[in-house]
């Protein structure tokens, strides 16, 4: 019988596959459940209106996204104080995205929480984590840039000492950084979420790659951790691919913002993160281009913000922006990883 601790890669497979099996089992239960208690989408009156039809489709499916990746990292993870930290922080994003869309749906509005509620709560979040982290899990506070260049953010560093043997350090640079990093992942994914099988077809391939890198670093725990992720999201796709008949909602695409800047964190690839999952990075500077632009000259650079709806209002047809986007995020976690792996 081949044993797991002989070959860890399967553990890191089995996640993947017993993911998407709970995913698949679940989801078409959750879907009924939502249909029956008619919660349902609220789509932006200002978008592309072959959306209206999406009005009323189900949401909230990152719940059972959440559901799956956790009862995967316990059947098949290990709770290591790095495992436990970046599962603690995939609840906690997809906490706030679950309270942002049962107020969405309660007031019966495309809009939940405010911006501010958001970024209170995901700052708290961020620094925590940073603070563990970096305490815990011996992560350091030096950000390495492709090329080799570093920079270390822990040169403003306040330590405490306990019984003159514990130490315990916050770096007030590093964890500013490590917020932005949170901050601007969790909307970067959240903001990616506008068309059918859109982010996440692109977490899929995003996580897919990062659990390489978690396996290449010997965190095998992480790796499954990624691998779920990537697993949850394909047994996803099969209902959200276009027309999709459940949307993951904020709770999903925050907390897969949270996992995948939480990953960055423990395997040290912060800024190749920006790389991998440069897509989503695009799709957040297009709204702040646009934003800037209307303010300062009152002319939109876009079409329509997000970058998505700007292909859309030039002619091109849903499910032919997924799949370039597919595209172009895989040949961006392809220069990432390989970057990554040479640097």
């Amino acid at each position: 019988m081949i044993g797991f601790t002989s070959y860890p890669t399967l553990k890191v497979f089995l996640g993947l596959g017993i993911a998407t099996v709970i995913t698949l089992v679940l989801m078409p239960l959750f879907i009924k459940f939502m249909r029956r208690e008619g919660v349902g989408q609220q789509i932006r009156a200002d978008g592309p209106q072959r959306h209206l039809i999406k009005q009323g489709t189900p949401t909230m499916g990152g719940v059972v996204i959440i559901v799956a990746v956790f009862l995967t990292c316990v059947l098949c993870g290990t709770w290591t104080v790095d495992l436990i930290l970046v599962v603690a922080i995939f609840l906690l994003t997809g906490l706030i995205g679950l309270l942002d869309d049962v107020e969405s749906v309660a007031h019966k509005r495309s809009l939940g929480l405010t911006p501010s509620q958001k970024m209170i709560g995901l700052g708290v979040q961020a620094v925590g984590f940073c603070f563990l982290a970096v305490n815990f899990c011996n992560i350091s506070p030096v950000v390495t840039f492709p090329g080799g260049l570093s920079v270390d953010l822990g040169v403003l560093t306040t330590r405490f000492m306990y019984d003159g043997v514990l130490e315990l350090q916050i770096p007030w640079l590093y964890i500013v950084f490590v917020f932005l990093l949170f901050a601007g992942l969790s909307n970067a994914v959240n903001l990616t979420d506008g068309l059918d099988g859109l982010a996440g077809g692109c977490t899929m391939i995003v996580m897919l790659v990062m659990a390489a890198v978690a396996f290449s670093y010997d965190e095998l725990n992480l790796a499954i951790f990624a691998g779920a992720i990537a697993g949850s999201c394909v047994g996803f796709l099969w209902f959200n691919g276009h027309p999709a008949t459940i949307f993951m909602g904020d709770t999903g695409s925050l907390a897969l913002g949270g996992a995948f800047a939480g990953l960055a964190v423990l395997t040290k690839t912060e800024v190749i993160s920006l790389i991998i999952g440069g897509l989503f990075v695009a799709e957040a500077l297009s709204v702040m281009i646009q934003v800037i632009s209307f303010k300062a000259t009152g002319k939109r650079v876009f079409l329509m913000a997000p970058l998505h709806h700007h292909f859309e209002k030039k002619g091109w047809a849903e499910d032919k922006v997924v799949m370039r986007f597919w595209i172009v995020t895989a040949m961006l976690a392809s220069i990432g990883f390989s970057l990554w792996f040479i640097g």
